[in-house]
């Protein structure tokens, strides 16, 4: 009996929890908005969808990052988070010489103890945006 109460109890404490909002995209295949498991923040990869109108921002790159970044602001907050529990991003760009105009948005987003990042450059993203980035947080 006292086994499965530590078991059940164990279970309880580091049991995913599943986190969606209608403030962020929906998702465009068979996983989640983001996962939370024991103080961490697991989002998936945003794309610059606008939840509103589902229209992908596609004007420039510097508004295409500013609706990425707004998802994950929606998606943190949905979940309790904030830029500050950040603790790593990737970011996948179309062209590397995106970078310096995404990296001019992206730290916008951040005041100080910036997250550990990698930025790599890839063949092609999901429905032809320039820009994804992914996130993982935690908060005690």
């Amino acid at each position: 009996m006292i086994s499965n109460i530590k078991t059940f109890f164990f279970m309880k404490k580091y049991m995913k929890k599943i986190i969606n909002s209608s403030n962020v995209p929906a998702p465009i295949g068979p996983y989640s908005q983001a996962v939370m498991a024991n103080g961490f923040l697991f989002a998936s990869g945003q794309i610059a969808i606008n939840p509103q109108t589902d229209e992908i921002v596609l004007d420039s790159i510097e508004a295409e990052t500013t609706q990425v970044m707004s998802n994950i602001k929606a998606l943190l907050l949905e979940a309790g988070y904030e830029f500050q529990h950040i603790l790593k991003t990737t970011i996948f760009l179309s062209d590397m010489n995106l970078f310096g105009k995404v990296n001019e948005i992206y730290g916008s987003y951040f005041e100080k103890d910036f997250p550990a990042r990698e930025t790599v450059a890839v063949k092609g993203l999901p429905k032809g945006v320039n820009v994804e980035i992914s996130i993982t947080a935690f908060k005690s």
